[in-house]
């Protein structure tokens, strides 16, 4: 057994060596970018919920389960390379006491005998089996070459998912092949449990060279699989714990990140472009944190099949986003890594690629690409590994708006209107209160201090003051609050734009003047509490102005009607005898988890038939209007407010309802659009979930 060891124990150090090579070039890469101390302080402040999420994440597979026939495969392949490290342990054990003695029954001491490890071992390794064989179906059954971009694994690099494949169903025939053998030998540790091993040794002959060859073709396909996995995307094996650990909880999404350059928030007032990194103009600009995002995609193309751009023929797809950036990045690796004297003799090739714009026509990521993205969320929440591709598309977008002055021309009106008028209409200031003038009561406007005896201030918004359907919103959440005896006041003309259009544009300078207006605004008025019932104001004051030292109490509208009805201090009589489908805003749902209350009013009013949606909730379809898209045109395929409301109409509903101004706006839109041609009813209309409420109350 002598030789066995020498040839084992050479290949096991020779592949660590490349692997540990692979791995340092790696890290080396990924610590040119820029320092983000800020992901290992939170994960040190919150160990419990990381430790959680490693647990839920990680082990529990938590979100590939909600995808049940590939989550379930890829469980227990997952779960096959934890519980087969017993074998290896047991293989190199038997290797290197073969050598000394001349004889292997090694066994791991304990429990290295023990019946049901032995059954977990062959189960698992079966279990495996079963999943590679669901893996190939899936992938045949998905293949590009059917399916088009109809397909998730569209853009993916097909080569290396079928060469682990492959890799993977060697290590399992092999080893069942080694343990075989050596319970035809008598050698195997196992009496009774492992089943398939005991069986196969049944049948196999007493052959001592036998059992020398498979142990070490076993170990041998094993080590040659850890060099091609630190090289292939099946790195997330050992990348994808790292990237949960210090990913943002509960999830990338919510606030976006304030900028930040050599890991400290950048401070506008003293910010020179020159030496400061303004968002990402090439790939060195992107954080630790976003190269181990490159590490970990596992191409599996779960973002790509949610997203409302790719779903709607658009160029944008977030893995390729994610896939382009890492290709870039480990083709000019070479040159960002080497000596100032190496970097004098690089091949002109690569040279080349350093010149290419991170951003641009002949770049690495098309503008177009860049400009597609909604902010909605969906390829955030359905990643199971937690890359913030959000994250990757705004810091891009803030250095082409903050440093380039690079992007869609009608933006530029939007931006213009929220730097010198407040809003992005350019509508004056004092229009923000003509709603009230329609009220039967009054509203307080908050001039200097809130009242002491007003509880809530409700936060308008843009759309909410401004805009003629939004209106109708804001007329019914505060004739709701009139009616159940909440106190509330509104700022009127000192209320301004809460920055969202801006900073999801990337024009963060903007924001950070908005924001910091309205903070000041807030508190100096005593502001403790506020209900909005936009969900991107929700969102930007609930989430970011914490950023900015604005901290206040912040519900949804449909939070605090849901709240009233539950208390009976709203009591929807009158029968609305209509099929009504519900739409999930974006920065509702998927950004904030507020499912339930909208339905929850719903599902309280007489006579309504809810209708879900095949796309609803945490797979929710955007209205297209997120990222500053509202005033973006649209030019590239088909609308996604069209085939969000193609979907709506599937259920045959009589209104379409919505929890969110931009909804309302985008829906109604596709909706009138539809009736011009014919193609809905002429009733059919797009309401808030409020106008639903006070409809049922005021008739009652």
């Amino acid at each position: 057994m002598l030789w066995v060891a020498i040839v084992g124990l050479v290949a096991t150090a020779v592949a660590v060596a490349l692997a540990g090579r692979r791995v340092l070039f790696l890290y080396r890469l990924a610590t040119s970018g820029q320092p983000a101390p800020e992901r290992i302080e939170y994960a040190k402040e919150h160990a419990g919920a990381e430790i959680k999420a490693q647990l839920v994440e990680v082990f529990g597979q938590r979100k590939l389960l909600k995808w049940t026939p590939s989550g379930t495969a890829h469980f227990f392949v997952m779960w096959a390379f934890f519980i087969l490290l017993t074998v290896y342990i047991e293989a190199y054990g038997a290797v290197i006491q073969g050598a000394i003695t001349g004889h292997s029954d090694f066994h791991i001491p304990l429990i290295g005998t023990w019946p049901v490890l032995g059954f977990l071992q062959d189960f698992i390794a079966v279990a495996c089996l079963l999943g590679l064989v669901a893996f190939t179906a899936i992938r045949i059954k998905n293949s590009p070459k059917k399916l088009g971009r109809g397909s998730r694994f569209s853009g993916s690099h097909l080569g290396g998912a079928w060469l682990v494949l492959f890799m993977i169903f060697n290590i399992i025939w092999t080893l069942f092949l080694a343990r075989g053998s050596a319970a035809a030998n008598g050698t195997f540790p196992y009496d009774s449990g492992a089943f398939a091993s005991l069986a196969i040794g049944r049948i196999l002959p007493h052959s001592e060279l036998l059992e020398q060859i498979a142990l070490l073709l076993h170990i041998g396909l094993m080590l040659v699989f850890l060099v091609i996995v630190v090289n292939s995307k099946h790195l997330h094996i050992f990348t994808a714990p790292l990237n949960v650990l210090f990913s943002r909880r509960p999830d990338g999404m919510g606030p976006a990140q304030p900028m930040r350059s050599n890991g400290k928030v950048l401070d506008f007032e003293e910010a020179d472009p020159e030496v400061e990194v303004f968002g990402r103009g090439k790939i060195t600009d992107t954080s630790w944190k976003g190269f181990l995002d490159f590490y970990t995609c596992t191409e599996c193309g779960r973002c790509q099949s949610q997203c409302p751009a790719w779903n709607t023929d658009k160029p944008l797809s977030p893995k390729m986003l994610i896939l382009d950036q890492r290709d870039h990045a480990f083709a000019i690796a070479p040159y960002l890594l080497a000596g100032e004297k190496e970097k004098e003799s690089f091949p002109e090739d690569v040279l080349a690629l350093l010149d290419k714009p991170l951003v641009g026509e002949d770049g690495v990521i098309h503008p177009d690409v860049l400009w597609s993205c909604t902010n909605c969320g969906a390829c955030v929440e359905q990643c199971p590994v937690d890359i913030e591709h959000i994250d990757h598309i705004l810091d891009m977008r803030r250095y082409q708006v903050m440093i380039e002055s690079s992007f869609p021309s009608e933006a530029g009106v939007m931006l213009k209107n929220l730097e010198n008028k407040g809003n992005p209409w350019g509508m004056p200031e004092m229009k923000r209160a003509e709603w009230i003038e329609e009220l039967d009561f009054e509203v307080p406007i908050v001039d200097s201090t809130m009242p002491e005896d007003v509880e809530y201030l409700f936060w308008v918004g843009c759309a909410g003051a401004l805009e003629d359907r939004a209106k109708k919103t804001t007329k019914a959440v505060a004739e709701l609050l009139h009616i159940a005896g909440v106190k509330f006041g509104v700022l009127g003309p000192m209320e301004a734009c809460t920055g969202d259009p801006a900073r999801r544009l990337g024009m963060e300078f903007l924001f950070n003047m908005l924001a910091q207006q309205n903070i000041e605004t807030l508190n100096e008025a005593g502001v403790k509490k506020i209900v909005a019932t936009c969900p991107h104001c929700f969102n930007t004051l609930a989430n970011e102005y914490p950023q900015l030292g604005g901290t206040y109490e912040v519900v949804h509208h449909t939070q605090l009607l849901a709240h009233l009805v539950e208390e009976g201090r709203l009591t929807p009589i009158t029968p609305i005898e209509e099929k009504i489908t519900y739409h999930d805003p974006c920065f509702l749902g998927r950004h904030n988890k507020v499912y339930a209350q909208p339905r929850d009013i719903m599902a309280k009013v007489p006579g309504v038939q809810a209708q879900e949606m095949h796309r609803c909730k945490e797979r929710g379809f955007c209205c297209g209007a997120g990222g500053a898209r509202m005033w973006m045109e649209e030019r590239i395929g088909k609308r996604i407010n069209t085939e969000r409301v193609d979907e709506a109409l599937t259920t045959d509903p009589d209104t379409v309802s919505t929890a969110c101004p931009f909804c309302l706006v985008m829906l109604g839109d596709a909706i009138n659009e539809k009736k011009n041609a014919g193609q809905a009813k002429e009733s059919l209309e797009v309401v808030d979930v409020a106008q639903l409420l006070i409809k049922s109350i005021k008739q009652g």
